[in-house]
């Protein structure tokens, strides 16, 4: 299991189209997938669920993922959000 935090960079946050990419990411693996904050997780393949959690720029969210692929997960979603959701600076 792999167990992080990760800073939402992009300026817009988690809004619609980061939310999309993020649980459309999430999806591709196996591997169960929960983000959160504030000690609230929810499903990280649930587009709902990861836009109810309001993730501003500069909002540290808590990351969870288990399962056979978490490593290759893992970096997809780290490469997602390193690249600022495909959104530029």
């Amino acid at each position: 299991m792999i167990q992080t935090t990760i800073t939402i960079i992009n300026k817009l946050g988690l809004h619609a189209r980061a939310a999309s990419k993020f649980v459309t990411t999430a999806a591709a693996f196996g591997s169960k997938i929960q983000i959160g904050k504030e000690g609230t997780m929810v499903d990280g393949k649930s587009i709902m669920s990861v836009m109810l959690l309001a993730a501003s720029q500069d909002s540290e969210l808590d990351l969870h993922i288990d399962g056979d692929d978490e490593q290759r997960a893992f970096e997809a979603i780290s490469d997602l959000v390193n690249d600022y959701f495909g959104e530029g600076e």
